[in-house]
């Protein structure tokens, strides 16, 4: 009975170690386009535009026009992100459509964060992974992200 229980006990371990490793950090997108700032808020993590390839571009495509003229660089595009069952769940923004879709973060590994962001209610679910980077000499502290967040 207790090699039964060990053993179940054991199989939950990387669902628990991938948990316990935090979100935070300095994430480069798939297309290598853009770096993404993850920090922690109070109790919640949100992710911001800290590089991008080419110039930053402004948010266009904002359904509010206010924000329309904003510059896409220290915009939030992961926003709220709680502790849910063994992922991060909240909003992602997709500045290239001005729309917020219900998103899940989850780590995959140390360097390997997988982000989804669904429509319909969550019935479909698209994503990808990005890859930590070291964070560049002159980020900018979390208290600043974290002051700068908004939707």
């Amino acid at each position: 009975m207790r090699l039964f229980l060990a053993a179940g006990l054991m199989s939950l371990l990387p669902i628990t170690a991938a948990f316990a490793q935090s979100p935070a950090g300095e994430w480069v997108v798939k297309d290598g386009t853009a770096h993404i700032r993850i920090v922690q808020c109070g109790d919640a993590f949100w992710g911001v535009i800290s590089w991008t390839k080419g110039p930053a571009g402004k948010d266009v495509n904002n359904p509010d026009p206010a924000k329309r003229d904003r510059s896409v660089m220290g915009m939030p595009i992961l926003i709220n992100m709680h502790p849910g069952e063994g992922q991060w769940d909240g909003e992602v923004y997709n500045a290239e459509n001005g729309e917020t879709y219900t998103s899940h973060i989850s780590m995959q590994g140390p360097d390997t964060l997988k982000i989804e962001g669904c429509v319909l209610g969550g019935l479909i679910c698209g994503g990808e992974n990005w890859t930590r980077v070291a964070l560049p000499k002159n980020h900018p502290s979390d208290q600043a992200v974290c002051s700068g967040v908004s939707k």
